[in-house]
């Protein structure tokens, strides 16, 4: 089989799945006497990779595999496909996030001391329900509060391999003069609920860069 019918399948599997594949996934496609080794497929992904490179999709890896998608910054010309109102999300559930990626694994207790005011929990709850966040395990303390965590469907929503893609703080900080600093991540459509908390300061999604606000604390 040549290089390039194997870039053409794999293409095709990638824009049918809606969903992130992995290798071994992508292997399955192949006949067994013809199923191209893990190196010739890395191959293919990266010469797949290249091809997109002035397009407006773009093959990303994220945890739970490949997946082709539309580049950020045309999110906003394909967000008029939906007439409906992007659904916006709170500044108190962003900065609650943020936290929780960069702390994790963290209490709620903890969450409020470093944004000073009490987390709404509808916001648990949102983040939660849309498998953005898990409980990882209970602190050591009386009451044994919930450690929060992320999860592997917050790297793929995201777009990340692992935690280790996250901004670094220096990024954040090359952000300014930015108030408060942001963090730029890619939030996908959802039915936020619980976005009347923050009220004008929000961030958009989809379509695009979300603004997800990190907090003033130095440390994050």
């Amino acid at each position: 089989m040549s290089e390039e019918e194997i870039r053409n399948i794999l293409e095709a599997a990638l824009l049918a799945a809606g969903r992130p594949l992995t290798l071994p996934e992508l292997a399955q496609l192949f006949d067994e006497s013809q199923r191209p080794t893990a190196p010739v497929l890395h191959a293919a992904l990266a010469q797949l990779d290249a091809q997109y490179a002035s397009r407006a999709l773009e093959l990303k890896q994220t945890a739970s595999g490949y997946r082709l998608q539309v580049r950020a910054r045309y999110g906003s010309v394909i967000a008029r496909l939906w007439p409906e109102r992007p659904q916006r999300y709170s500044r108190a559930l962003l900065e609650t996030l943020a936290l929780i990626a960069y702390r994790q694994p963290i209490t709620r207790a903890e969450i409020e001391a470093v944004r000073g005011v009490t987390v709404n929990p509808n916001i648990i709850k949102t983040l939660l329900e849309r498998q953005w966040i898990r409980v990882v395990g209970h602190r050591e303390l009386p009451g044994r509060p919930e450690l929060l965590g992320t999860t592997r469907e917050f790297l793929d929503y995201f777009g990340l391999r692992s935690l280790a893609d996250l901004p670094t703080l220096a990024e954040l900080r090359a952000l300014e003069p930015l108030e408060p600093q942001e963090l730029r991540l890619q939030l996908p459509a959802a039915d936020d609920g619980e976005a009347a908390e923050g009220g004008a300061e929000s961030a958009r999604a989809p379509g695009g860069d979300a603004l997800v606000a990190a907090s003033s604390d130095p440390a994050l």
